[in-house]
């Protein structure tokens, strides 16, 4: 019968493979203790503790742990690179920072958690970021009392370094959350210029103001919108150096942070999020002044949410052109697009296009 002893049972048996003696030690009936294994538990134990996990009938998406309905799409993109991109995707992620060059330097940052024992290491593709072999209570520290770091993914780190935003500028954060990539551009910016963060859910938004507070950032505003046809951005039309579209999506690039997502998403939702992010993308195309970049971006792998999108908005918007992304994460210097995976650059999923609207 399944319960959730047995559950915990078979995976120390199967996932963890202890044995009938270590188990014994584990399930003890002592104080805080699972009581002792009964005779049918033990009799099981004895014979499942060398039967291997995976069998030889079992379908790929079950053996790798994915929706077996994404599979013609999983393979589409990952190709022979499926089986070690689920891997990573299945394997714990990384705890990475971004310095707020606002405050401190990537120097001062990583002496601050040396002597907490963290043992922090430079990210190998973003400047401003940190990467610790070890945990600890970061959000205890003085450090991040005072607005050195946020906790921030590598991957998000480049996202945010592909719009290149520079001091002086006006830029929209058109779907802001809680104000991760809106930090990291206010800093490019050297809290210089005007962002304007905003975004449907006003709860996530409100978690902004304290971070804003926190990193010394004066320069952004929010607002909450009603949806991405919202009247108030009519103000706003053509008033924009560069729009960053980091839009709603499967999140398949996060699995690693958030398995449940696997079993949460279904093909119905992938149609109506492919569908809102093409709704965001016509709106928040009227934002960019002649000129202006129009940024891109989503934490999914999947074709349908990325290139596919970016190919349909460049065929009904021809006054847009995709620009070379030019980061270090890309393949070379004409890459049109950022992809970045698990399995090759120890990030998050992410994809990111820059569109560039024809200048006056």
């Amino acid at each position: 019968m399944r319960s959730p002893r047995s559950m915990v049972l078979g995976g120390l048996v199967f996932l963890d493979s202890l044995s009938l003696l270590e188990l014994g030690g584990l399930f003890n009936g002592d104080l805080y203790c699972p009581d002792h294994l009964s005779v049918e538990e033990t009799e099981w134990v004895q014979a499942n503790v060398e039967q291997p996990l995976l069998h030889s009938d079992m379908p790929e998406s079950v053996e790798l742990n994915y929706p077996g309905w994404m599979q013609p799409m999983l393979q589409e993109v990952l190709g022979d690179q499926l089986t070690v991109a689920m891997a990573a995707l299945n394997a714990e992620a990384s705890v990475d920072l971004r310095v707020n060059t606002l405050k401190a330097t990537r120097q001062q940052v990583m002496a601050s958690l040396r002597k907490e024992e963290m043992e922090p290491v430079p990210t190998p593709l973003s400047a401003d970021g940190v990467r610790l072999n070890k945990r600890g209570a970061l959000t205890a520290m003085q450090a991040f009392r005072d607005g050195w770091f946020e906790i921030q993914d590598e991957g998000s780190q480049l996202v945010a370094e592909m719009v290149k935003a520079r001091p002086g500028e006006m830029g929209i954060d058109f779907c802001a959350g809680a104000g991760g990539k809106t930090l990291a551009l206010s800093a490019r910016m050297e809290n210089r210029g005007r962002i304007l963060a905003c975004d449907i859910a006003a709860a996530r938004l409100k978690q902004m103001t304290p971070r804003l507070g926190r990193a010394g950032v004066s320069i952004v505003k929010t607002r909450i919108l009603k949806s991405e046809r919202d009247s108030y951005l009519k103000q706003h039309i053509a008033s924009a150096d560069w729009v960053l579209l980091d839009v709603p999506c499967s999140s398949t690039g996060l699995w690693r942070r958030s398995p449940d997502l696997k079993r949460r998403t279904s093909q119905r939702e992938l149609e109506e999020v492919t569908k809102q992010q093409r709704q965001i993308a016509d709106n928040a195309a009227r934002l960019v002044k002649p000129g202006g970049r129009l940024v891109y971006a989503t934490c999914s792998i999947l074709r349908q949410e990325n290139e596919d999108q970016v190919d349909r908005f460049l065929a009904t918007h021809p006054e847009f052109s995709a620009q070379p992304v030019n980061l270090p994460t890309a393949k070379d210097a004409t890459a049109p697009y950022l992809r970045l995976f698990p399995h090759q650059h120890e990030t998050d999923g992410f994809f990111g296009a820059v569109l560039v609207k024809r200048g006056a």
